[in-house]
């Protein structure tokens, strides 16, 4: 056991190669629930086995005091400014930022994060800072679990993924969209103030570009891998191919238009609506308390969010560790 924690269960709780999913931890002394430091490394190393770690009942009621929750891992911060999400959040400390803005009733589909782009964290941290009224799970779904699943049912799929990886497509707006999940300028995007600058870090990432109307950017990523490898050695499908097909639809965006193969060839719908069955068969629904707070291992798991209603507030964190190959 980890120490100085208790393990619980939830309803619904998975187990994959003998390890809950997810690890559930509690203050084994109540009374002092934030007593956290002494055991983080000890968690860190078990977190590439159970995939994402659920903390419930350490007092955490503000940003600040995630912020304290999350230094006292030692990552080093991965800061949502410097990052190519195009997701829209605000920071509430330089660490900790709101998740995904997107109105209540639009569904984040799973992903791993950032995985679009060729820069991506190792480590999530979420805080649920208010629960919602009803809805909002963050669904979890082990990445080598699925890729399991993936090869029994459409092996010539999986090879195709193997061989060709993907590139993404997106239209980003001159100015921040609140009511999408893809809102985020390409001002903000890509930390530049004029089309020149935007056009100089597009090149140093090989991406592919295009104005259009409006002062829109539409942008191209270069191949990339679909399947990864962690540094345990297990195949993960790491990607972002089921959030783009379902979720990347906005007044700029056509979602079935968002992500081809790496050579550019088309997808077909018959293997991603099957992925997307199959991975949404097997996610582990997160509904959250007010005051949890989820690690999870962001080589190994894709999450998302549930449509909610009532007000929801989740904070995050991200983290960067080792290499994914």
């Amino acid at each position: 056991m980890i120490s100085p924690f208790d393990r619980q269960t939830v309803t619904a709780q998975q187990r994959h190669l003998g390890f809950d999913f997810p690890l559930v931890l509690t203050p084994a002394d109540p009374g002092a629930p934030c007593a956290l430091a002494a055991g983080c490394g000890e968690i860190l190393s078990h977190l590439s086995a159970h995939g994402a770690i659920l903390f419930r009942g350490f007092g955490i009621t503000s940003a600040q005091d995630f912020d304290a929750f999350v230094a006292d891992f030692g990552l080093r911060n991965f800061p949502y400014d410097e990052s190519l999400s195009n997701a829209v959040r605000r920071n509430r400390t330089s660490r900790i930022f709101t998740a995904n803005e997107a109105p209540r009733d639009v569904e984040i589909f799973l992903h791993h994060e950032m995985a679009q782009t060729p820069r991506f964290p190792s480590h999530l941290f979420f805080f649920s800072e208010q629960s919602a009224e009803s809805g909002g799970a963050t669904p979890l779904c082990r990445s080598d679990v699925l890729l399991e699943q993936l090869e029994k049912a459409i092996p010539a799929f999986v090879a195709r993924c193997r061989e060709r990886g993907a590139c993404y497509t997106l239209t980003m707006p001159a100015v921040a969209d609140q009511t999408s999940g893809q809102g985020r300028s390409w001002r903000q995007t890509l930390g530049v103030e004029s089309r020149e600058a935007a056009e100089r870090r597009l090149a140093s990432l090989q991406y592919q570009w295009c104005w259009l109307p409006d002062d829109n950017l539409s942008v191209t990523t270069p191949a990339l891998p679909l399947i990864r490898q962690t540094q345990a050695g297990r195949e993960v499908f790491f990607n972002q191919l089921i959030a783009a097909y379902c979720g990347w639809q906005d007044q700029r965006n056509d979602s079935k238009r968002s992500v081809t193969y790496g050579d550019g060839s088309e997808f077909d719908e018959a293997d991603l609506k099957a992925a997307v069955e199959i991975a949404y068969g097997s996610v582990f629904d997160l509904a959250w308390q007010t005051g949890d707070v989820a690690l999870i291992d962001n080589y190994l798991v894709m999450h998302g969010r549930r449509p909610y209603a009532g007000q929801r507030s989740v904070l995050a964190s991200l983290c960067i560790g080792g290499p994914l190959a």
